[in-house]
């Protein structure tokens, strides 16, 4: 049957906006996207269509290198100066009442309270996307959230509906490596990167353009848990990532991102191998390096989270004077969407930037009138412009106000994707490659889970077809892990994946981790007897390491230490699993160990401990625990006994024990 409108017009095209030439600027007569994109932002009330889940704070923003040569943005002239601003962290896929570590990419969304006006950078931890056009959107959500006739599953892609659009999108095949990436279950909103996605435009004072990525990278380096990690994690705390920045907040170890921009020409932007207005691809930091502007922190918790977490809202259509847009045609597309989907949740009105939480910092007048939610009370008789009734009614400013860059386009009205955009595996090649070997088996794994709960053996096909254009070998490993067999069939493409890119050790989490233990939180497993003073000694180091320290004790009330006295317990042990921590110690006496070791919750603590290649630090008499559970000696168990535990720490804060994973998960 016909692909038709909501007035039963056939559709001709819907896989691209209509736009001036192969890659000028969508135009606002193609009735065909604005019905489907309007309808879909219109689907649910009140909670947020994609990202719904999520948590922010306040900060600021603060300039540490000018960069007034490109653009002329207020907030970027005088260094040292500090922008208020409102960031939140989210997970594109669950509803709101869903959990923190489903595999999926996280929202990362700043609003920065400039004096010229708000300027919003709706970003995600993962700098490139999945579709190239914006029309594809609401095909790509439909497919993603749960399917329509079950109502399943709850935050995951694990299932027909999405792998068979993806199968049939082969732009997406990129960002379908970054999502099989352990990126997409990060360890904590503070231990991740946040990018623009687009490539936007900065203006400097002479009106000369320059093009722009938008880049925030943690001060505590990135971190990410393990697949069975996260699955347990969900159980065991929903809110994980939520309560880790809450409390790092409220602890005054206050996150911070550094804030970088790539910055490039006309001349770098034809050379460059790829187009920089398709938002499936990126430009590698070995070919273009991320120049610094200044750094987010993030130092006060919202007082309400009804008021400000979930009324706050980021539109990309929020800039101020000196940053500006390009023909990207999914950037093109989100100026639309956004602003209508805004419109619709926050109470179906225009005056929602009436909000405390989403009104400027500046002064705000002009002639909008009226409508629900209207908090503010106009006064005088003149709302329009222009007028002469009154002397000192508002004006418009040439000078210093917003101007378009004006850009020149030409060309035919056409629904078609340019031929720059038409190469889809190169990139997803490259990203691979440029992962550790540990890495590489990870995404193996993903791609293996999620195709093993796809019901429709063609659509496995399909995806292992796509998987076969980026490298027979990847194809392969998945196909063999599904038992598909060793014969896939190639889907067609127009171009073959290129061999000759270069590595990009940037895209790698482990091949750049920072040795810390600064934001990470240790747990502490004690009982009855456990020396009182070597846990004080203990909690000592590690504080000074800039982790958090944890006791988990088997009774909530704590444990009678060695000395007589209670050592207070941060989590009974049912309800504080080692999944919660970056790396444990086991501090128990022979006669704890051996009153632990017959209870599957102790046997499970030091089990899931190992098989997640932390670190565990150990006192000799927790030993008939640690064999109960299977616990096989590597550099990663380390003794604390009779001294301050640096050896444990300075291990813990290498991260995790790789090495021992092929143990623990056989390699396929």
């Amino acid at each position: 049957p016909n692909l038709t409108t909501n007035q039963g017009l056939v559709i001709a095209d819907d896989e691209n906006q209509l736009t001036v030439g192969s890659k000028g600027p969508v135009l606002l007569e193609d009735f065909i996207y604005r019905e489907k994109i309007n309808h879909f932002d219109h689907e649910r009330i009140p909670e947020r269509v994609v990202h719904a889940r999520g948590s922010a704070a306040h900060g600021y923003f603060e300039l540490t290198h000018s960069l007034s040569d490109i653009c002329k943005a207020d907030l970027f002239q005088r260094v040292g100066e500090r922008t208020p601003v409102f960031t939140r962290f989210s997970i594109v896929g669950p509803n709101r009442g869903g959990s923190d570590l489903y595999r999926d990419v996280r929202g990362f969304a700043v609003k920065h309270y400039t004096k010229e006006g708000n300027w919003d950078v709706a970003g995600n931890n993962i700098p490139v996307f999945f579709i190239q056009d914006a029309m594809k959107f609401p095909d790509l959500i439909h497919a993603q959230k749960q399917e329509p006739n079950s109502g399943f599953p709850q935050g995951q892609t694990a299932h027909n509906n999405f792998w068979d659009f993806v199968s049939l999108t082969p732009e997406s095949t990129n960002m379908l490596m970054w999502i099989m990436s352990d990126r997409t279950i990060p360890r904590s909103y503070t231990m991740m990167e946040g990018f623009g996605v687009h490539t936007f435009r900065l203006v400097n004072a002479s009106g000369k353009s320059t093009y722009v990525k938008f880049h925030w990278r943690p001060k505590l380096g990135l971190q990410s848990v393990i697949w069975d990690e996260a699955v347990k994690i969900n159980g065991a705390d929903p809110d994980y990532h939520r309560k880790d920045l809450w409390n790092s907040i409220a602890a005054g170890k206050f996150p911070e991102w550094g804030f970088y921009v790539q910055a490039f020409d006309e001349d770098f932007a034809k050379k460059f191998d790829f187009d920089v207005l398709d938002a499936t691809k990126l430009i590698p930091e070995e070919i273009l390096p991320l120049r610094p502007v200044g750094r987010m922190v993030l130092d006060r918790n919202p007082d309400n989270f009804f008021a400000e977490t979930e009324q706050v809202a980021y539109c990309p259509t929020h800039v101020v004077p000196g940053i500006d847009f390009t023909n990207d045609p999914l950037l093109q597309g989100r100026l639309f969407s956004y602003l209508d989907t805004q419109i619709t949740r926050l109470g179906g009105g225009p005056n929602f930037a009436q909000l405390p939480i989403n009104a400027p910092r500046c002064p705000m007048r002009n002639f909008q009138r009226d409508g629900r939610m209207q908090m503010m009370i106009p006064k005088g008789s003149v709302n329009y412009s222009p007028s002469s009734l009154v002397s000192d009614t508002e004006r418009e400013n040439p000078k210093a106000g917003f101007n378009t860059f004006p850009s020149h386009d030409e060309g035919d009205k056409l629904r078609i994707r340019p031929e720059s955009f038409g190469d889809h595996y190169s990139q997803a090649r490259q990203f691979f490659y440029s992962q550790t070997e540990t890495e590489q088996n990870h995404i193996i794994y993903a791609f293996t889970f999620e195709l093993s709960k796809v019901m429709a053996k063609p659509v496995r096909n399909r995806v292992l077809g796509q998987l076969n254009n980026v490298d027979p070998k990847i194809a392969q490993r998945v196909a063999a892990n599904l038992g598909s067999g060793s014969m896939i069939d190639r889907v067609s493409t127009k171009v073959p994946a290129r061999t000759n890119l270069k590595l990009s050790p940037a895209l790698s989490i482990i091949g750049k981790a920072k040795p810390t233990l600064e934001g990470r939180m240790v747990g502490c497993l004690v009982d009855d007897g456990t020396n009182t003073q070597m846990i004080s000694s203990l909690k000592a180091a590690t504080l000074k390491t800039g982790a958090m320290f944890k006791v988990i004790a088997p009774k909530v009330e704590g444990a009678k230490g060695s000395d007589g006295q209670v050592i207070d317990a941060d989590f009974q042990l049912a309800g504080g699993p080692s999944v919660l921590f970056d790396a444990v110690i086991l501090a128990l006496t022979p006669e704890a160990a051996q009153r632990l070791a017959p209870q599957p919750v102790a046997v499970a603590f030091v089990s899931d401990a190992f098989s997640h290649l932390k670190v565990i630090g150990y006192t000799p008499g927790a030993m008939a625990l640690i064999q109960k559970a299977g616990v096989v000696p590597d550099a990663g168990i380390v003794e604390v006994s009779g001294g301050m535990g640096d050896a444990f720490l300075a291990q813990a804060a290498k991260g995790r024990i790789w090495a021992r994973e092929p143990q623990v998960r056989p390699v396929a």
